[in-house]
């Protein structure tokens, strides 16, 4: 297992393969959301195959780092790639000067709701939305 900084183009391969992000915009969505932005994008390879990703950004200008998207592979789910690509994130938004990091969830999203509690994050917005299953969820973790 790998995990390393890495490239858009390679987070936008392990993107295709996630269902929740079926379908995906376009690439110059992406890339002009983060334009000029300090932004840090996080790969995991096991045996030589993308196996997840974590895009973040300095979205707010705030002392948050934003963490926009990814997610891991079904196929490698459930091996601690998540935490240690959260791991690794937040070690470098330490490094690079922000406070905290925080993201936003579906409330369909389970799984990543509890990942994210269990790793320290809090509530702090719920937006809702037609159905309760689509509610935003907001959450952020102090780093200090």
């Amino acid at each position: 297992m790998e995990i390393r900084q890495g490239s858009f183009s390679e987070a936008l391969e392990v993107l295709r393969g996630l269902p929740e992000f079926d379908p995906l915009l376009s690439t110059d969505h992406y890339v002009e959301r983060m334009a000029n932005r300090p932004q840090l994008v996080v790969i995991a390879i096991i045996d030589g195959e993308l196996a997840g990703c974590k895009v973040a950004y300095d979205r707010f200008e705030d002392g948050t780092l934003y963490s926009w998207l990814g997610g891991v592979i079904p196929k490698f789910r459930m091996s601690g790639l998540a935490k240690k690509m959260a791991d690794f994130q937040e070690a470098w938004a330490l490094d690079n000067g922000f406070d905290a990091i925080r993201f936003k969830t579906l409330n369909r999203h389970k799984a990543m709701l509890t990942f994210a509690i269990n790793n320290g994050f809090q509530v702090y917005n719920v937006k809702p939305k037609d159905e309760i299953e689509n509610y935003r969820i907001e959450l952020i973790k102090d780093l200090k």
